[in-house]
């Protein structure tokens, strides 16, 4: 009985370990920052996805996957997931659950992250502002190498870094689960888009979320599709990842991808 025991603590603390996660080596790409067409450039999309119009961003870091459960976990001490697994995205997050992690996350890293904004968003999923639909690829055919979506992804999300990256080495941008960004939502955003890194930040009850997720057929798991949910909506299929400007990232946590192109 004792040695049972014994074995079954031991099982514990290397279960307990397996789950930490290090706050200081969080996978980040850089992203080196240029100018785009913003929106349905394919016109194919809904009316809040338009006027299609040219945008920049500065360089910026974009988290390599979507925000774990593990570093959720890590950050907040618990799980909030419908779909647990400590590899599958952190889902049933509010936006405002998110900016409390992020405060933590900043508290106990000395670093600066946050939200991107929808231009940062989408110019990364586009895989630096390509003329592509979805993030990876501009063919339907092939969505479901890049992406877990309502035709496989058997409902419900799946572990992060699963598919194929875009161009930038970013994974998951199309589906598995929705991405809370920055921005307020407003259907006429576009019409009052400043043309260097816009941010829409006027009044309003609902933010914005990005690239579709487990539930999404393709039209809604595109680079310009936008959603949108108030700020304490709690969804199983909605989560996020996190950036950070450049000179607030340590070079460690940068992908090499584009770093020589700066």
């Amino acid at each position: 009985m004792k040695k049972l025991l014994i074995v079954m603590l031991s099982i514990l603390v290397i279960s307990q370990a397996a789950y930490a996660y290090d706050l200081n080596n969080i996978p980040m790409v850089f992203v080196k920052g240029g100018c785009f067409q913003m929106g349905d450039i394919f016109n194919e999309g809904l009316k809040e996805e338009n006027p299609v119009h040219k945008v920049c961003v500065s360089n910026f870091s974009i988290g390599k996957y979507e925000v774990s459960q593990a570093l959720w976990k890590e950050v907040m001490g618990d799980n909030p997931s419908e779909f647990k697994g400590d590899n599958n995205p952190v889902d049933n997050v509010s936006w405002d659950d998110v900016q409390g992690f992020i405060k933590k996350l900043n508290e106990k890293t000395g670093m600066t992250y946050r939200l991107p904004t929808e231009a940062q968003w989408e110019y990364a999923c586009r895989g630096g502002g390509k003329n592509v639909r979805y993030s990876g690829t501009n063919i339907k055919e092939e969505l479901s190498f890049y992406a877990w979506y309502s035709d496989n992804s058997v409902n419900g999300t799946h572990a992060i870094g699963q598919k194929r990256p875009n161009e930038l080495g970013i994974y998951d941008m199309t589906g598995n689960v929705w991405e809370w960004v920055m921005d307020v939502y407003n259907q006429n955003a576009y019409a009052v888009h400043r043309g260097n890194n816009p941010v829409y930040e006027a009044a309003g009850i609902y933010r914005v979320n990005r690239g579709g997720s487990w539930y999404d057929e393709p039209q809604a798991v595109s680079c310009s599709f936008r959603d949108l949910g108030t700020q304490g909506d709690r969804v199983s299929n909605v989560g996020f990842r996190i950036v950070s400007t450049p000179e607030r990232v340590p070079a460690n946590h940068w992908e090499m991808k584009g770093l020589l192109e700066k």
